[in-house]
C-alpha cells in the first residue's frame, strides 16, 4: 500500500525534527550551542503545544522543534504538515516508543488532509520520513475517507455515487454487495426509505454489504444515508440547508467503519445497511400528517418531514434485527438538540446496554475520540405520541436528541445490544489537523472499542 500523503521514505537529505513538549524543552536546550540557545529565546520559543522553531544552519536550514502538547492525543502533532516549510523532508531526530510513533503518525496524517477534488490546495504538507504501521495508515485513511464523502457536494455524492463508494468497497474486500432501488423497496417492504426518497429525481435505495464468517459473531453497522436534506415539505431555511450535503455523515461513518473492520480482519461476519436517500421537494413529496406502516408493521405519523432520518433509519434497523446479532451500531447526523447539548466536537451515544457504552466511552478516552453517553429516558416516549398511529416521528421540541433515540429503539429487537451514534461530522472551524469541513468523529474510538470486543 501507498504511504498516506504527508509520508515519504527515508532520505539521507531529510532535515532532523525534535519533537518536545515544554517540560522537555529545558533539557534539550542544555545539550544544544549556545547560538541555538540564543535564537529560541529571542523568538520566546519555549515549546509550547502547536508551536514550530525553524533551526539556522550553515546551508540555511539544519532542523526544527515541533512543540506539541499532550503526547496521547494524535492531533497534538498534527499542526507539523503545514506549519514547516513546503518541499522539505523531515526525520525524527530521535526515537519515539511505538505507540507515540504510532500516534505523531496518526496527527501527522491527519493534519496532512486538505479536500482538494474541485481546487489544488495552496500548498502542499511537509513530508515525514515516517512508515506508518498497517493499522494507523488505515485509520488515517477511514478518517480521511470520511471526510472526503462528506465534503463533497451532493451533485457528486448523491444516492447512486453512495452506492458506487460502498460497491468499490466491497470489491476491494471480497464482500457480497446488493443494492434495492426505486420501486423495489416497495416490493421488499422498505416503505419508510421509499417515502422520504420518492420526490427526488434520484432514487432511494438500500445498501447492503455482507462479509465474513458466518461462524462469527455477527456485527451489523447502519448509516444514514440522507445525501441532501432540504427538510421536505417542511422545508429548512436557507442557513439551515447550507450544509445539509453533510446529512449522508452517519453514512460515511459506518461505510468507513466497515473498511477499517474488514482491512483489519476483525472475526466479524459483519453487515452494512447504508439507507441511501434524498429529502427533496416535489408534487410527491411526502406529506405531514400522512401515515406510513414501517417494515417492522408499526405505523408511524409524519409529523415533520425534515426528521426523515429516523425515518429511513427504522426500516433499516428492523431489517438488521430480522436476524440474531452480537451487536447493532447505527451512525447519523440526526438531530441538532445533540449539538445545543454537547456542541460539534462531542457525539452523543445512547445505548441499551450498560458494558456496551462503557466499552465505547473507554475506547474514547483510550483515543482520545470521545463519546458521550445521553440517557434512553423512556418516559420522553409521550413526545412521539400519535393519535391516528402507533407513534409518531417527531412531536415536541424537548429532549429532541433523546427522543429521536427512543424512536429508533423502538425498532430494535428487545434484549439486542444496540448502540447509536448522534455525530456532526463536520468542523465548523479551522483547527490544526482539523479543516473546516467534514470530519470523521468516533470512529477511531468505535473501531478500538469494536477490536477490544472481537480480539483476533
Amino acid at each position: 500500500m501507498s504511504l498516506p500523503l504527508g509520508f515519504t521514505s527515508p532520505t539521507p537529505t531529510a532535515l532532523p525534527l525534535y519533537v518536545l513538549d515544554h517540560t522537555e524543552f529545558a533539557d534539550w536546550c542544555a545539550q544544544q550551542p549556545a547560538a541555538v540557545v540564543a535564537w529560541a529565546q529571542a523568538q520566546r520559543f519555549s515549546a509550547a503545544a502547536g508551536s514550530v522553531l525553524l533551526l539556522p544552519g550553515e546551508q540555511g536550514l539544519a532542523g526544527a522543534v515541533l512543540g506539541v502538547g499532550e503526547r496521547g492525543d494524535a492531533y497534538a502533532y498534527a499542526h507539523g504538515p503545514f506549519a514547516l516549510p513546503v518541499g522539505t523532508t523531515w526525520t525524527l531526530a530521535s526515537p519515539l516508543s511505538d505507540s507515540e510513533q504510532a500516534t505523531l503518525a496518526l496527527g501527522w496524517g491527519l493534519g496532512s488532509y486538505r479536500f482538494a477534488r474541485y481546487r489544488k490546495p495552496l500548498r502542499v504538507p511537509a513530508e515525514l520520513a515516517l512508515t506508518p504501521s498497517a493499522e494507523t495508515a488505515a485509520l488515517i485513511q477511514a478518517c480521511l475517507r470520511v471526510r472526503d464523502w462528506v465534503n463533497t457536494p451532493t451533485e457528486d455524492m448523491g444516492p447512486e455515487q453512495l452506492e458506487t463508494a460502498a460497491r468499490e468497497l466491497a470489491q476491494a474486500h471480497g464482500a457480497r454487495f446488493e443494492a434495492i432501488v426505486g420501486d423495489a423497496l416497495l416490493a421488499q417492504n422498505f416503505p419508510t426509505i421509499h417515502a422520504v426518497g420518492r420526490a427526488s429525481h434520484r432514487a432511494p435505495r438500500l445498501l447492503e454489504l455482507n462479509w465474513g464468517d458466518p461462524a462469527h459473531p455477527r456485527l451489523v453497522l447502519v448509516g444514514k444515508g440522507v445525501c441532501f436534506d432540504t427538510g421536505g415539505l417542511d422545508l429548512k431555511p436557507a442557513d439551515g440547508m447550507r450544509n445539509m450535503k453533510k446529512d449522508m455523515g452517519g453514512a460515511a461513518h459506518a461505510l468507513a467503519l466497515a473498511g477499517l473492520v474488514m482491512a483489519q480482519q476483525l472475526p466479524v461476519r459483519l453487515t452494512l445497511l447504508i439507507p441511501a436517500v434524498e429529502n427533496a421537494v416535489g408534487p410527491n413529496a411526502f406529506r405531514p400528517g400522512e401515515v406510513i406502516t414501517t417494515r417492522s408493521g408499526a405505523t408511524v405519523e409524519v409529523d415533520n418531514t425534515d426528521a426523515e432520518g429516523r425515518l429511513v433509519l427504522c426500516d433499516a434497523l428492523s431489517y438488521a434485527g430480522e436476524q440474531p446479532a452480537d451487536l447493532i451500531l447505527d451512525f447519523a447526523t440526526l438531530t441538532g438538540a445533540a449539538r445545543v447539548a454537547l456542541g460539534p466536537d462531542l457525539p452523543a451515544l445512547f445505548a441499551n446496554d450498560d458494558a456496551l457504552a462503557q466499552a465505547w466511552i473507554d475506547a474514547g478516552e483510550r483515543t482520545r475520540d470521545p463519546v458521550w453517553r445521553m440517557p434512553l429516558w423512556r418516559p420522553y416516549l409521550r413526545y412521539l405520541t400519535s393519535h391516528v398511529a402507533d407513534l409518531a416521528n417527531a412531536g415536541s421540541r424537548m429532549a429532541g436528541a433523546v427522543t429521536a433515540a427512543l424512536y429508533l429503539e423502538r425498532f430494535v429487537p428487545a434484549n439486542q445490544a444496540w448502540a447509536h451514534l448522534d455525530v456532526y461530522a463536520w468542523n465548523d472551524g479551522e483547527r490544526a489537523g482539523r479543516p473546516t469541513g467534514g470530519e470523521a468523529l468516533a470512529l477511531r474510538s468505535a473501531y478500538a472499542m469494536l477490536k477490544a470486543r472481537y480480539p483476533n
